[in-house]
């Protein structure tokens, strides 16, 4: 009787490539796809973050801002926030894709080009879904690009395993090749696959398809719900000896923490830059109206331009510390679940939404009952983009020795900060709402000049944190002695270890 074939080991996070190979892999037409994983972790942040761009330049004046506005705004709002997502989908699945190719040449560099440059067309036929929204062509090309990038990503997977020395190693050795590219296409293609049916239904019936698009967002999810439900009911199965649980949707595999990193830092970028764009597009006088209105003097033309360069103020030190605060986080963490990466995309989606914030404050500042509506929803839109933030840290300490560096575990000397800081925007955002509602001298001006004081607060969190757990510490560091003294004392009587 033979013996039971062992199952393979699960493939890890890619690294560099041993440094005596690197120089033969040039001579082959071989590289590393470091720089190329960079440059499309760039690419993709960027366009996930600037379709935010059809809804903040939604014109709407004062006196247009009712109900029906609302109800348009909060529609472009979720039609955003979806698209943002099945963006980031796009880009976990590159992540994993490039997981198991470990090398490139000239011919999936190109596909890779292919591959960024469908996915670039994406914000043009967002435009054209909220601008015309009951049109169904705007759903039908978005459908249409990402079935686009799923068949450009099967033919990386097809050419890769076709010339086997550009995988991973551990797969390149592997007697299951053909098991792995089958599954890893069905994973790939599963996307796809739901974007033409909601083609299809957007020709006839556009409603279904926002679903099956939605559907894609968290098909990982209920497919892993559905099979924590069948153990439940079934009973634990043995994995396949040549199980290929590497590229899978497992809400607790981890993902590549650089290239979360990197992907996030982009969409923080994108947005600074973004509140730059608006300030130079909409904020510069027009040399006309600085002669005559202003008699040449352009700072009196800019004075007046002074709500506006407050909110942007206020808006760039809300991106910052949103940034520090996801600095900090990252950088006490050691791995990333995949359920961890769900929460930083759903935090990013709404740091997405930081430019729509912008022009709200800025743009009604007329009248007092718009203002306090547009603070609002900015104050909503940093809640949701810190208490997310939030959530990734409380799911890392549920698996605290994987996921965390040991000093911001619980009793580590970073924990109590740490809770502290990503507790602080949550709490202010908070605040600043429900000062909307009870104080109606709230404008938003104070809102930009709160924002510009959190730095202040980030600071005086740090103090306040010590000095509170300076007594606590001084406490536990007179009761150690007194232990040790009984320890001493029963020593002599305990046998001698030599």
């Amino acid at each position: 009787m033979s013996e039971p074939q062992s199952p393979e080991p699960a493939l890890s996070i890619q690294g560099d490539s041993p440094t005596g190979t690197k120089d033969e892999d040039a001579a082959d037409g071989i590289q590393h796809s470091h720089r190329m994983l960079s440059f499309s972790d760039a690419l993709l942040s960027i366009i996930a973050t600037v379709m935010i761009l059809p809804v903040t330049h939604t014109e709407i004046s004062p006196e247009q801002f009712d109900r029906s506005i609302q109800k348009l705004l909060a529609t472009r709002i979720a039609v955003y926030l979806m698209t943002f997502l099945i963006v980031t989908v796009a880009w976990a699945a590159h992540t994993r894709l490039f997981q198991v190719v470990g090398k490139i040449d000239d011919t999936l560099a190109l596909l890779n080009l292919a591959c960024m440059m469908t996915i670039t067309f994406l914000p043009f036929t967002f435009s054209l879904m909220v601008t015309f929204p009951e049109v169904p062509l705007g759903i039908f090309l978005f459908c249409m690009c990402v079935i686009a990038i799923g068949a450009v990503q099967a033919l990386v997977v097809v050419y890769a395993f076709h010339f086997p020395h550009l995988l991973h190693p551990q797969i390149e050795r592997s007697a299951h090749r053909a098991l792995y590219r089958q599954h890893i296409l069905g994973i790939v293609l599963r996307g796809p696959a739901l974007c033409f049916m909601a083609a299809g239904f957007s020709l006839f019936f556009y409603p279904l398809s926002y679903l099956l698009m939605a559907t894609v967002i968290f098909l990982p999810y209920v497919s892993k719900a559905s099979t924590w439900c069948k153990g439940r009911l079934v009973g634990p199965q043995e994995p396949p000896a040549h199980s290929v649980e590497f590229f899978t949707f497992d809400l607790h595999e981890p993902l590549s923490k650089e290239r979360v990193e990197a992907f996030s830092d982009g969409v923080y970028a994108i947005v600074a830059t973004l509140l730059i764009l608006d300030i130079c597009e909409d904020n510069v006088p027009d040399s006309k109206d600085v002669k005559e209105k202003f008699h040449g003097s352009l700072v009196a033309a800019l004075s007046e331009y002074g709500p506006h360069f407050l909110a942007y103020f206020g808006s760039f030190a809300t991106v910052g510390l949103l940034w520090f605060a996801h600095h900090s986080l990252f950088l006490h963490i050691r791995k990333t679940t995949q359920s961890m990466g769900l929460l930083n995309t759903l935090s990013l989606a709404f740091v997405g939404g930081l430019p729509l914030a912008y022009q709200q404050t800025s743009a009604f500042a007329q009248q007092p009952h718009q203002e306090l509506e547009s603070v609002r929803v900015s104050c909503a839109i940093i809640f949701f983009a810190s208490i997310f933030q939030f959530a990734i840290w409380t799911t890392a300490l549920l698996h605290e020795g994987e996921t965390l560096q040991p000093s911001a575990r619980f009793g580590g000397h970073e924990h109590a900060f740490m809770f502290a800081k990503l507790a602080l925007y949550p709490c202010v955002s908070l605040l600043a709402f429900a000062s909307t509602c009870f104080l109606s001298r709230f404008s938003a001006a104070i809102f930009h000049l709160t924002q510009i004081a959190v730095p202040f607060a980030f600071l005086l969190l740090r103090l306040l944190v010590r000095l509170a757990l300076a007594p606590l510490r001084a406490l536990r560091g007179l009761s150690l002695p007194a232990h040790q003294s009984e320890d001493d004392a029963r020593a002599p009587l305990l046998p001698s270890a030599h």
